[in-house]
């Protein structure tokens, strides 16, 4: 079985052995030193001024959207566009939260957000105040054009980049483009912590709010005039500031064990990359040459560090002959991503008016991809290459 990924992390055998290691030395598990270490060697590593650690990817999401709304960067109502291709945890905090989703269509043979599709919905809708735009699978389009798009309309870009560490566009890693990022560390996803996720900016004032509300809403991760100045505002003296509340928040801190293994794996965060990127390349030359399947635009990226292989069939009455094809040879699959969001049932009993998509449609319908990872052989890239000129 060729599995979408085949480990809980790089190296497993001796990460766990270092991780074992930790526990039986470590007094306190909750989040500490470790856990600041490592948002401080992603900062670096991405190219950030801050970054805030957390549980998950979704959990990223759902906070960067509340310590937007706490700050008044959005406002409760407010227009939130987001990809149609995407993952469902990227619009349930904008319903949740009290916004209003819409979404916008992505190209085929990019599988994400362009210009074209994103001036189609501001004509549409006119009101979007912000873009949580998805960097799906590793890929993206014209994000430069996309962040100039936004600056222009005074739209926020957020980006998604769970699938996308590692990718660059005109020497800037994705995730760079917009306001803020987020990013998941889940055991499927280029860096493994188990769970984790990430959140990024270069902007202070959002940082803190983001770091206030994953933690109850207190001050207490705040630099020390940071919690002064606060403190100050509302009038709160040291003692009762351990329990002072300053705006809604939760509760998403990650552990100790997370940080410490997510130090260890972002040593390998070039190798990860470069494995990825080669492997799409040389498996991509074989979808090029194969006149079922659309070939990918990537030609104006520098990295593609690719999350998964896509599959995008131009007749879907083939569809189901190449997923059984790559089935009956023990290749794990899956939809492309959760296909066009209009369709899931969670969307259309809160959004009464799902919209038109049809670009999502016919990936949702034409396709399905398989696992790009960096412990993939040659023997089982031999297979997929073979699979894949059917």
């Amino acid at each position: 079985m060729i599995k979408l990924q085949k480990s809980t992390f790089l190296h497993e055998n001796e990460t766990k052995e270092k991780l074992c290691e930790f526990i039986k030395q470590s007094r306190f598990l909750s989040m500490g030193n470790e856990c600041k270490k490592f948002e401080n060697n992603f900062s670096q590593k991405q190219g950030r001024g801050y970054s805030v650690f957390v549980n998950s990817g979704s959990g990223a999401n759902l906070l960067l959207i509340q310590a937007l709304l706490n700050g008044g960067q959005l406002k409760k109502g407010d227009v939130v566009a987001v990809s149609a291709l995407t993952w469902s945890t990227n619009i349930m905090p904008i319903i949740q939260l009290g916004l209003q989703p819409f979404l916008v269509d992505c190209e085929i043979n990019s599988l994400n957000v362009s210009i074209r599709t994103l001036e189609e919905a501001f004509q549409i809708e006119p009101n979007i105040k912000a873009l949580f735009l998805t960097n799906t699978l590793g890929l993206a389009d014209d994000i430069a054009g996309i962040a100039d798009f936004c600056s222009k309309n005074k739209i926020i870009l957020l980006e998604d980049n769970c699938e996308a560490l590692g990718s660059i566009i005109n020497g800037k890693l994705l995730g760079n483009f917009g306001l803020a990022s987020t990013f998941s560390f889940f055991v499927g996803h280029h860096l493994s912590t188990i769970e984790g996720g990430m959140i990024c900016t270069d902007n202070e004032k959002l940082y803190e709010s983001i770091v206030m509300s994953r933690s109850h809403g207190w001050d207490r991760h705040l630099s020390p005039d940071s919690q002064k100045k606060i403190r100050k505002q509302y009038g709160i003296d040291d003692f009762f500031a351990k329990y002072t509340f300053y705006d809604l928040a939760y509760n998403l801190r990650p552990t100790e064990i997370n940080g410490f293994i997510g130090n260890n794996q972002i040593n390998y965060w070039d190798f990860i990359v470069d494995k990825r990127f080669n492997n799409f390349i040389r498996l991509h030359k074989a979808i090029e040459n194969n006149k079922d399947l659309v070939a990918l635009k990537f030609g104006h990226m520098d990295v593609v560090s690719s999350f998964a292989i896509p599959v995008i069939l131009k007749d879907q009455l083939l569809a189901a002959d190449y997923k059984k094809k790559f089935t009956d040879a023990e290749v794990e699959i899956r939809p492309m991503i959760a296909g066009n969001m209009a369709r899931q049932p969670f969307y259309r009993k809160y959004v009464s008016n799902p919209g038109s998509q049809p670009n999502a449609e016919f990936i949702h319908s034409h396709s399905f991809y398989f696992g790009n990872n960096p412990e993939l052989t040659n023997e089982e890239l031999d297979v997929l290459e073979k699979l894949l000129r059917f």
